[in-house]
């Protein structure tokens, strides 16, 4: 077995075994990770033909690009406006009140004229000038708004004179179709942009019309003036909308395994940029992913160090450290195998991983804790194996499945998987498989593309390959990191074994007994859920002590001889049967049994009293105590050790009984296990009160059916005499 020579190897480092057994475990994991995040780089300028097509060796953005699209995105966005619909009533308005105060200082003044006209009697009074109206016409302006006002004043001198030039018919003309004109035009959405559009279209109505030189430069001034822009930009607005655009906008991505540039290519400025971006120009490798690298290992050696202290036993300490660093280091190298085989054709090759297959045997063999370490480590070291793919959803579905199937591993039922039947399929392989097809949902992958399919049979051979590795290795990691594997038991239970034949040989009525015990034992112990063949082979060796002096024991003696401890004190005899407990023990020691073989011999007799040969000291010598007729000890420490303990006094004390029926029987057992409790000989060995009951059941069932006493048949009885009759005859 390998334990023994990792035990010698413990023994022989003492307290270096540990620093050396992690510092291993670091140079190792650290060596088969280098490849994977060391980048292959070389040198390569713009102009240069490639000589080989030129991949992405991940999944980066291309952030140039992305600032491209988005601009553009940004530019095509229009510009938000917002409509003064109100403006058109005002310029309608201000042309209006305008013509309003005109005719009011033409009114005005010829009134002014005919009252001066009547003072001057004959004198001639001259008549109001065209200054004269301008001038009362501004005098207007005084009392209406400041934002009128600055209409006004934006008219020309040569506006205000022709006002006052053209006639009172053709002033009205004017008047009208000036307010058709503004309020016509004013009405549509005017813009910077087409205001001298609209501005040229009202000056060609006009020019339809009849009008004077006076007339025609009030109308030109009105539509310049009164028809303005109506709407206008709203920049914040606009912004806004420009910034949703470009958040809009997905960023424009290189994936891994992309062509950047094909064979036979030159090498253009776009295609550096993108090199750029990968860091393929330069051959300076990040040390960034090896410090990682390095730590995550580091992290692990902490996490098992945290966690080993829970273990009091530093035996137990150093076999969990041996085997989950040499389970994680085989994990972490079968993952590696798999990355060199992955190509661009077949790149889920990975998901061929056995993932829960460690977490699972660590589960079984240590503890859950184990295992759920080792399904997260194992998840981070597949992040360094399968470092080219960081970024890419090819990633992201190893990392999952990985994960999900080393949990699941790591919460199955710990009991050989054989055993386990469909639940233990139902964790490793459907559940997982299941997971793969949510991955493909999640990534929008098609069901009608080869790719998809791979993926998920990929994903299920990995499962399959998980509990096909569980179940046809679990005797042999049982043998390398226990002393009591099946294998070892087996062989252990063929009855040419060394010890069983010189059993057989010195002491066959110990042989046979132990058979008996063996028997009783074991299907007791499966009664309760124990581990029955390591019982049956505790029990075969149990009383191998008694070799020593194998005439002292009453099962071995011949028919008619008389029991040699007749003739010895009791504290002798005392000695001579304690001795095959220790005795017993030192033997299979030398034979290197298995641990709990050596404790079930040790425990058997847990520290009960030899009552016979206690009583036959009390009558020579009343000072003598209980303690010194009691076994060693110690008690039965586990239910397996305390079921043999009650079948070996079971089996002993029927075997010596008076023609034993099923009632004597089963009072019998049932008296010996009360005794058993009330003496707290099981108190440390786990059994509950119903286990006990089982026990006691099977124990009766199985002595019943041995030691019965058979009912004598008339037909039977004179078959016998019959028999008898002739042997005499021949004697004669």
């Amino acid at each position: 077995m390998i334990i023994q020579p990792l035990n010698k190897i413990q023994q022989k480092l003492g307290r270096w075994y540990t620093p050396l057994l992690f510092l291993l475990f670091f140079a190792l994991v650290f060596a088969t990770l280098f490849t994977s995040v060391q980048q292959k780089q070389q040198n390569y300028t713009e102009g240069q033909v490639a000589a080989e097509n030129i991949r992405a060796n991940k999944t980066v953005e291309n952030t140039a690009a992305t600032e491209q699209k988005r601009q553009l995105a940004a530019e095509s966005v229009p510009t938000e406006y917002n409509y003064q619909e109100d403006l058109a009533t005002v310029q309608y308005d201000r042309v209006k009140r305008l013509f309003d105060l005109v005719n009011t200082v033409n009114d005005d003044l010829k009134k002014q004229y005919e009252a001066d006209k009547k003072k001057a009697k004959k004198e001639s009074v001259p008549e109001p000038t065209v200054d004269e109206h301008t001038a009362a016409l501004k005098k207007k302006f005084e009392n209406i708004d400041d934002e009128d006002v600055a209409f006004y004043q934006s008219l020309s001198a040569d506006f205000y004179q022709s006002l006052f030039e053209v006639s009172a018919s053709e002033l009205i003309t004017v008047r009208n179709e000036a307010l058709n004109i503004v309020s016509e035009e004013m009405a549509q959405h005017i813009r910077k942009s087409n205001l001298s559009d609209i501005q040229d279209n009202a000056t060609q109505q006009m020019l339809t019309l009849d009008l004077s030189d006076a007339g025609q430069i009030i109308m030109e001034e009105l539509i310049a003036k009164g028809i303005v822009v109506n709407e206008f930009p709203n920049e914040a607005a606009t912004e806004e909308k420009r910034e949703a655009a470009r958040n809009a906008v997905q960023s424009v991505m290189i994936y891994q395994g992309e062509i950047i540039v094909r064979e036979g290519s030159q090498i253009d400025s776009n295609a550096m940029e993108k090199m750029k971006l990968l860091g393929l120009t330069s051959q300076t490798s990040s040390i960034f992913p090896l410090v990682a690298m390095a730590l995550g290992i580091l992290l692990q050696i902490a996490v098992l160090l945290y966690f080993g202290r829970q273990f009091h036993s530093k035996t137990q300490r150093q076999q969990l450290f041996t085997f989950y660093t040499g389970m994680l280091a085989l994990s972490i190298l079968v993952m590696k195998f798999f990355e060199v085989f992955q190509t661009e054709q077949i790149p889920y090759i990975p998901l061929f991983f056995p993932a829960a297959f460690v977490p699972l045997v660590l589960n079984l063999f240590l503890n859950r804790r184990a295992g759920i370490l080792a399904a997260m480590f194992q998840v981070i070291a597949a992040l360094f194996v399968y470092n080219s793919a960081v970024g890419t959803n090819l990633l992201t579905t190893i990392l999952v499945t990985y994960l999900f199937s080393g949990l699941m591993g790591s919460i199955v039922k710990r009991e050989p998987i054989g055993k386990q039947g469909w639940p233990a399929v139902a964790w490793i392989v459907l559940f997982p498989t299941l997971l793969n097809f949510v991955l493909v949902v999640f990534q929008g992958m098609s069901f009608g593309d080869g790719s998809t399919w791979l993926t998920i049979i990929c994903g299920f051979a990995g499962n399959i390959f998980s509990l096909l590795l569980t179940m046809g290795l679990h005797q042999y990691i049982e043998l390398m990191v226990s002393d009591d594997s099946v294998i070892v038991l087996n062989e252990l239970s063929n009855p040419n074994h060394p010890l069983l034949k010189q059993l057989l040989e010195e002491a066959p009525g110990t042989y046979h007994h132990s058979m008996m015990v063996a028997n009783l034992s074991a299907n007791a112990v499966a009664e309760i859920g124990g581990r029955s063949l390591l019982t049956r082979v505790a029990c075969y060796y149990h009383d191998i002590g008694k070799l020593k002096h194998a005439n002292f024991f009453v099962e071995n003696l011949p028919q008619g001889a008389e029991n040699p401890h007749n003739f010895l004190l009791p504290e002798d005899s005392k000695q001579i049967i304690f001795g095959h407990v220790t005795d017993g023990a030192k033997i299979l020691e030398e034979h290197k049994m298995p641990q709990m073989v050596v404790d079930i011999c040790r425990q058997h007799h847990g520290t009960t009293m030899m009552k016979f040969f206690y009583a036959k000291a009390k009558e020579r010598n009343p000072k003598t105590t209980e303690a010194d007729f009691r076994y060693p000890g110690p008690k039965p420490q586990t239910r397996e050790a305390g079921v043999v303990s009650i079948a070996d006094s079971c089996e002993a004390a029927v075997r010596a009984m008076d023609h034993p029926d099923n009632v004597k029987i089963q009072q019998f057992v049932h008296n010996l296990i009360i005794d058993r409790i009330i003496d707290g000989q099981l108190d440390d060995s786990g059994l509950t009160m119903k286990e006990i009951r089982l026990v006691e059941k099977s124990l009766v069932n199985g002595l019943c059916s041995t030691f019965h006493s058979r009912i004598k048949y008339p037909k039977m009885k004179s078959e016998a005499e019959k028999m008898k009759e002739e042997q005499e005859r021949s004697g004669n």
